[in-house]
């Protein structure tokens, strides 16, 4: 027999006290093989999972961190809402300047209009009465132009038309009479003075019709061609 085997034997014979309902043996660890020792919820009963500890705050650190993020955030954000603003009201401040700018250039044009109106009405009026003294002085030194005027009346006469009477003032019958003797001769016209005919025009009749070439009548004709009404002899107060 083997050194185990006798040594199992031995460890199996009775205890020596038959007294002793039972009794105690030491079992070595070779013989035990595999084992474990026993713990609460070795028989299908497992304890409660412990509870999570709690979390712990944020440090000092990451708050200053987080209070610095807040701060930048805010100050994107009001830095984009504050360019907003900006844009607007530049935008609004464009818009009145333009609309006022509008209604200056509208205003000034209409002034300007007014003005340009005012001076080609100032300059019409002095041309007028610059060509009047002009002409007025031509009467005085040429006054053979009067049957030049009464010729040139006597003819544009209808040929059909009789009775012709040809009216200019007394001191320009003569000249009337010796420069256009020979138109009046051929429509057969009566010459006759006439003191309400100012000198240098005259006034042709005849049955069908009258032809006034008296210098207020020409000079009024002339001063509408320049967007004149100013007569030929000044309006006394």
């Amino acid at each position: 027999m083997s050194n185990a085997l006798a040594r199992r034997a031995l460890l199996n014979v009775p205890s020596p006290n038959p007294e002793r309902a039972s009794y105690a043996r030491f079992i070595p660890r070779e013989e035990l093989g595999d084992f474990a020792s026993w713990k609460p919820g070795s028989f299908g009963f497992e304890p409660p999972p412990a509870a999570p500890a709690p979390a712990a705050g944020p440090t000092a650190q990451e708050w200053m961190a987080e209070v610095d993020a807040a701060r930048q955030a805010g100050y994107e954000q009001g830095y984009r809402d504050g360019m907003a603003a900006l844009e607007g009201f530049k935008q609004s401040h464009a818009e009145q300047v333009n609309a006022q700018l509008a209604g200056f250039i509208e205003s000034l044009d209409a002034e300007f209009d007014g003005l340009h109106e005012q001076l080609a009405q100032a300059v019409t009026r002095v041309a007028v009465q610059l060509a009047r003294q002009v002409l007025r002085s031509e009467l005085q030194r040429s006054t053979g132009h009067v049957a030049r005027v009464a010729a040139e009346a006597v003819e544009a006469v209808l040929l059909s038309a009789r009775h012709i009477t040809v009216q200019v003032h007394p001191q320009d019958l003569p000249l009337v009479a010796g420069g256009a003797q020979e138109v009046l001769q051929a429509r057969g016209a009566r010459l006759v003075a006439h003191p309400g005919i100012e000198r240098g025009g005259c006034r042709v009749e005849s049955d069908a019709g009258a032809i006034d070439a008296r210098i207020a009548a020409r000079w009024a004709q002339a001063a509408a061609v320049l967007g004149s009404t100013q007569p030929w002899e000044d309006e006394t107060p």
